[in-house]
């Protein structure tokens, strides 16, 4: 057995870095309890425009959760009944279930096998007189290839939404993740790499008509108090998380210089032993999860659990295959659809313990138990 250190592993490590700076985040908090906004309040104000600048957008609006901002963006867009939007085959649930909580059909696209996110050179296939939007998704912290994507969409009048939830803080031929496209929404779940203590999300735009029309969204379509303009949902995102991403957002910088570290050493103990969805030389990946791939994954997961290295699986079933999905999950002929990357990737993606504070010996510890698991 290869437990050579006592040191409990954790899939995602929250508390090592609340050990850095809780002081900073209980201070913050105590700021909120004591002027009493909780909702709008200054902290609010603050991160929106802090988030906007780091990012390079002329707007952020932050939100609830990163569906809550996927689906205010499509409501924004005006997307509905009878409209299309093209998104992945392989990606988290919430990617789809967005575009049909607004009314709309989510038409599936193959992935890259090389990067995982939405192909390119299979998009203009699935674009009909009735698609409205594309939804690319940047999967495991790295963009999908925008400048084409954008292309595409102007050629046909679409409107790109960046469903950058796991992306955050990467970079794309040297823009921010969130700024690539007309519109940009982000997840600040815990487990994402900027993430608050609780739900919460932010959407990006250069748009004042959009960003004014997100606004009155995320409060119930009002333009001003009791008076609603159009409909909306409760969307904002409470005071108190704010606080939480404010001394977050402080530290990003180094958190994302720490996960590339920690990525590359993965990339060089594993390098040949496992394949793992390759970060294109012109992005910077967020690494939101390390992901590699394997066969037999049940056994794989048990014998590294039964020597203390957690994992996880993102995501065993791709999202035209869920039961709540059943009905878009056809061809235009009527046959059922089958994305062969997609259901490849479903079946062997497993993804290791990845936060900026694995030290040296806990990653020389995993990917020696892989290894090992593996031969």
């Amino acid at each position: 057995m290869l437990r050579e250190t006592s040191e409990k592993i954790q899939f995602i490590d929250l508390k090592a870095q609340y050990a850095l700076v809780g002081s900073r985040i209980d201070e913050s908090i105590r700021r909120v309890l004591q002027h009493g906004q909780y909702i709008l309040g200054p902290e609010v104000v603050e991160l929106e425009a802090k988030l906007a600048q780091y990012v390079g957008a002329r707007h952020c609006i932050t939100v609830a959760s990163g569906t809550d901002g996927l689906v205010m963006a499509l409501m924004a867009l005006k997307v509905g009944p009878g409209d299309e939007v093209v998104v992945p085959g392989f990606s988290f649930f919430a990617t789809a279930e967005a575009v049909c909580l607004v009314g709309a059909k989510p038409v599936f696209v193959d992935i890259d096998p090389n990067t995982y996110n939405l192909d390119s050179s299979k998009l203009e296939k699935a674009i009909t007189k009735n698609t409205k939007a594309i939804l690319p998704v940047g999967l495991y912290g790295q963009c999908a290839e925008m400048d084409e994507i954008n292309r595409i969409a102007k050629n046909y009048n679409l409107i790109v939404v960046e469903d950058a939830a796991q992306s955050f803080g990467g970079t794309y031929k040297g823009r921010k993740s969130c700024a690539l496209s007309a519109i940009g929404v982000t997840s600040f779940f815990p487990a994402k790499p900027l993430g608050c203590y609780g739900d919460g999300g932010a959407v990006f735009t250069d748009s004042d008509d959009w960003a004014k029309s997100l606004r009155e969204i995320r409060v119930h379509g009002q333009s001003q108090r009791y008076y609603h303009t159009r409909l909306g949902i409760t969307g904002r995102l409470d005071t108190l998380q704010a606080a939480v991403l404010l001394v977050k957002l402080d530290v990003f910088d180094e958190e994302m210089r720490l996960r590339q570290k920690v990525a590359r050493k993965y990339d060089e103990a594993l390098g040949g032993v496992v394949s793992t969805p390759k970060v294109l030389d012109h992005n910077v990946s967020a690494f939101a999860q390390y992901t590699i791939e394997v066969e037999q994954r049940d056994k794989f997961q048990k014998e590294l659990d039964a020597v203390g290295v957690p994992t996880a699986v993102h995501y065993p079933t791709p999202m035209y295959r869920q039961p709540a999905l059943r009905e878009y999950a056809r061809t235009n002929d009527g046959a059922d659809l089958h994305l062969e990357v997609s259901e490849n990737a479903s079946a062997r993606v497993v993804s290791l313990p990845f936060h900026p504070y694995l030290s040296d010996r806990q990653i020389e510890f995993i990917t020696k138990s892989v290894r090992k698991v593996l031969s």
